[in-house]
């Protein structure tokens, strides 16, 4: 039986690299459940890193009451162990008849709600959809992605926050296009280089059961694989 600091939900999960379509798949399977979404996005957890981390938009969000996002400044350390708190915090307030959708790029945080932060775990990785798609195709996406964050104002928002916390925490200077002097090329290529780590984690952390990227792909998915059993845990 759960202990008192520990919740057991259903939840359906779908990862994926960086641009490959995840976040839109999602919500719009969320919407036809009346679920709730909980991000597993290692930088959508940072107040005011919006266009830089594509952040959704506050009326997509506020839908969704979507938990993981908007979590610390950008002057406070994030863990997955802080992640992990912050979802039992949010899950607490999912009524239990309210489906959960989990969606997000960093594996560790996967891996964290379905096996515990453990490393001498050694059953086999579990098994959740993992997006695939041709690299070719993300960077194709990333570049267009980089034109609408700059034209919302990315350069703004970067002078705005290390104006507002001339300290940023070890986690979160480690977030793609807000280091000063960044340009375009270089947030497209650490950008690509991300997804490519993103690729290579659940290849070989996980038990990916590939999908393509597309509505259609995931529901049949979740129809014949899910839910999957997540303990939410302190």
């Amino acid at each position: 039986m759960p202990g008192e600091n520990v919740i057991e939900r259903d939840a359906y999960l779908l990862a994926g690299p960086t641009a490959s379509g995840k976040s839109a798949i999602a919500a719009e399977l969320a919407r036809e459940m009346g679920a709730r979404i909980l991000s597993a996005d290692s930088m959508l957890v940072y107040r005011g890193m919006d266009i830089g981390t594509a952040k959704p938009p506050r009326s997509e969000i506020e839908e969704f009451g979507m938990g993981g996002v908007d979590v610390v400044t950008p002057a406070e350390e994030f863990s997955s162990g802080a992640w992990l708190r912050a979802a039992y915090d949010w899950v607490r307030g999912v009524p239990p008849d309210v489906p959960i959708v989990i969606v997000g790029g960093t594996g560790l945080y996967f891996s964290a709600l379905l096996r515990g932060l453990d490393r001498r775990w050694e059953t086999p990785p579990p098994e959740y959809p993992v997006i695939k798609i041709d690299r070719a195709v993300v960077r194709e996406r990333i570049a267009a992605r980089l034109d609408d964050m700059f034209l919302a104002g990315l350069e703004a928002e970067k002078r705005r926050l290390h104006e507002e916390y001339p300290v940023w925490s070890r986690t979160a200077a480690l977030a793609i296009g807000y280091r000063e002097g960044d340009d375009r090329n270089k947030i497209f290529v650490r950008t690509c280089q991300l997804a490519k780590r993103q690729d290579t984690w659940f290849r070989h952390q996980a038990t990916p059961i590939y999908v393509e990227p597309a509505v259609d792909a995931v529901r049949r998915c979740w129809r014949e694989r899910g839910p999957w059993k997540v303990r939410f845990m302190l």
